[in-house]
């Protein structure tokens, strides 16, 4: 389990995580979510005792990280998979990693096949794809075979296989009762992935729920209707005491209600129906209506000649106050 009590970290008079408490729980895969700029990597590099907090605690199975003597047994992290050595083979960079936490060299070609690179174990990182660099991460990550993982932006570089492999490597780490953390900025893979999410904004906590709830909480549900028979049908739902509204190309909307209801008040009235659909919104649309306050750059719409908002990558430097640092386990060795 994760436990951030009151976390904040400072950067002169740049708060990037203000106060933040949450529990990571194991047994299920929580999803990090957030703007861009709004302190999850901050989060993540304290989580692993690379950044110090102002003030707050995180504590790893109840202990802060550097109680941990040997912290690959026990916490493992992908926050940047190019800070590998690059001069050094994909198995020693692995074998450095291992020999410096006790865990055994067989260890090594054990997760190189897990990940898929056992045939380029002998290659040097700097000749690896976006790709082929992720996976290596993910094996240190997964080195010491630890009860709690940190990944962030896991599926990045990566092809459509390589992606769907990341989801059910994830899944199946979380059925045996471990701890994932990921972030991710792609919200159809993190709604196939994540059981629960914690979303923050400004470097504050926004949520701390079920991927479902959320969902529901933040964005509109209902039932789409079609017939040949629009006036009938409206009159019928409205008589029914439904609230119904008129989308586009004729098509009905009804809120609050159930396909079940809806079809049963539209059968009752032996109006044919050429659609009855339940719309849900995305987590994406969810996602979107929750953060709107907490976004802290936004794009405007103009020529290309005009003046544009600072961009992603801007936003999530500013944020975080100091430019992205490899974890301090990859330069080991």
């Amino acid at each position: 389990m994760i436990e951030l009590a009151g976390l904040t970290k400072r950067f002169g008079t740049k708060t990037a995580v203000d106060h933040l408490s949450f529990q990571v729980r194991p047994g299920v895969v929580t999803g990090f979510l957030g703007p861009n700029g709004a302190g999850k990597s901050t989060t993540m590099r304290m989580m692993l005792g690379l950044d110090h907090p102002t003030s707050g605690t995180v504590r790893i199975d109840g202990k802060h990280y550097r109680e941990l003597a040997e912290p690959l047994r026990n916490i493992g992290a992908l926050l940047e998979a190019r800070s590998m050595h690059p001069g050094r083979s994909a198995y020693n960079n692995l074998l450095c990693l291992a020999q410096s936490n006790r865990i055994p060299e067989r260890r090594v070609g054990e997760v190189l096949d897990l990940v898929g690179l056992g045939a380029v174990a002998k290659r040097k990182p700097k000749g690896f794809s976006m790709g082929m660099g992720q996976r290596l991460g993910i094996a240190a990550a997964l080195l010491g075979d630890p009860r709690v993982l940190l990944f962030d932006e896991p599926v990045n570089g990566l092809d459509p296989e390589g992606i769907h492999w990341v989801r059910n490597l994830m899944k199946a780490l979380a059925a045996e009762g471990r701890t994932i953390f990921v972030s991710s900025h792609l919200m159809s893979e993190m709604a196939l992935t994540a059981d629960h999410l914690i979303v923050i904004g400004q470097g504050k906590l926004l949520a701390d729920t079920s991927m479902a709830e959320f969902i529901h909480q933040n964005s509109r549900s209902y039932v789409r209707l079609r017939s040949p028979e629009p006036v009938r049908l409206r009159e019928a739902l409205t008589a029914g005491g439904l609230a119904v509204a008129e989308g586009p190309d004729g098509v009905l909307e009804v809120d609050g209600a159930s396909t079940e209801q809806v079809g049963d008040l539209a059968g009752a009235q032996g109006i044919t129906l050429h659609e009855l659909s339940a719309q849900r919104a995305s987590l994406e649309e969810a996602f979107m209506q929750m953060t709107a306050g907490a976004v802290e750059y936004h794009a405007h719409h103009g020529s290309a000649a005009g003046p544009v908002a600072a961009g992603p990558d801007a936003a999530g430097q500013a944020a975080d106050g100091a430019e992205p640092r490899g974890p301090r386990w990859s330069k080991e060795g």
